[in-house]
């Protein structure tokens, strides 16, 4: 660093500018009430006129004009006439059937809405490295799901549309020759287990989730027509996995929890899997030096939300021995996530 830099002398406007756009935190909150409102629905039904689009977004019009009228500046909406607004591309994205799907993780009073509340309390998950989310709205996002049927759904939605990104890495990226059963722990709506069952008519398997989802996950392979080769059990993976599995998958699911939980999962598989069963992990895995910003932002994501993190293979590693396994391969996938094999570290 030299004497300009450390002073700040050789500081442009080019980075004032910059910084000031990074700490903007009305913008991000402006288009979310808007799309929490669906504000770009019912300009494109046709309902352009204040007026209109206060009474049937349930909203005060001298309000929703200044809301209106900022996000216009943004240039999110356009305002041909005064009083009247029009959408721009950008808005178009907001709208509820964009194949984006951008709206629902935008809604306040969904999962992805309240995700990006819990960042209002950063200050304190850096001082004390504990989650944010618990702090700020007074219980775990899984306490909070529970009571409230809205915000499950909508977590449900954000997994399903991540799962189609993920899932076909694990279909093709893991060796299923000679798996007859399948167990997806805590696999949400069965869309994993849809993936495998489609592609693999000879393959059965049970999705272990909580009541709300494993009702979903049932009608989910139902409709796809896996049904018959499907058993949904609703339990909690900290209590106990059904036995009988070939490989019980837990895609995406240990990042979610601190160490104790995490160990706590994967010993209730390891028990079910027996000494012939297989555990298979998928997750994204950490470097173990510098990380790029993709990886910073969800291992930042996880700490607020969750009070957990993205693992390197040495964390795993300790892990899965902590549960009386160890791990017999490791596999990337092109969507980032790590298929990670576990066995009984005492072969049977």
């Amino acid at each position: 660093m030299n004497a300009e830099t450390a002073t700040g002398e050789d500081t442009g406007p080019q980075d004032m500018e910059r910084l000031i756009g990074l700490c903007d935190v009305v913008s991000p909150l402006a288009i979310r009430v808007a799309a929490t409102l669906r504000l770009p629905d019912l300009v494109s039904s046709g309902c352009a006129a204040i007026g209109d689009l206060a009474a049937k977004s349930g909203t005060n019009p001298d309000a929703l004009l200044s809301l209106m009228r900022f996000l216009t500046g943004k240039g999110i909406f356009t305002e041909p006439t005064a009083g009247t607004f029009g959408l721009t591309a950008a808005a178009h994205i907001l709208t509820s059937d964009h194949p984006a799907r951008l709206r629902g993780s935008l809604d306040l009073n969904g999962a992805g809405g309240r995700f990006d509340l819990s960042y209002t309390g950063l200050l304190e998950t850096v001082r004390t490295g504990e989650a944010a989310y618990p702090k700020v709205f007074g219980r775990s996002l899984w306490e909070d799901m529970a009571a409230d049927p809205y915000l499950a759904s909508s977590f449900d939605g954000l997994m399903t549309t991540m799962a189609a990104f993920w899932a076909p890495d694990i279909v093709t990226g893991h060796d299923w020759e000679g798996v007859t059963r399948v167990v997806d722990v805590g696999g949400g709506s069965g869309d994993l287990l849809i993936e495998l069952l489609t592609a693999r008519p000879g393959l059965r398997g049970t999705l272990v989730e909580l009541p709300a989802t494993a009702e979903k996950g049932r009608e989910a392979l139902a409709r796809a027509g896996v049904g018959d080769r499907a058993e949904v059990v609703t339990g909690s993976f900290f209590t106990s996995v059904p036995q009988g599995g070939d490989v019980y998958v837990l895609a995406h699911v240990l990042h979610n929890w601190a160490d104790s939980e995490a160990l706590d999962i994967l010993r209730r598989c390891a028990e079910a899997a027996g000494p012939r069963g297989r555990v298979l992990i998928v997750d994204r895995v950490a470097g173990d030096g510098t990380v790029d910003y993709p990886d910073a932002a969800v291992n930042l994501h996880m700490l607020v939300v969750f009070g957990s993190k993205e693992r390197t293979i040495s964390q795993f590693t300790d892990l899965v021995a902590a549960s009386g396994m160890r791990i017999e391969a490791v596999r990337h996938t092109p969507s980032g996530s790590a298929l990670l094999t576990c066995v009984p570290a005492q072969p049977s």
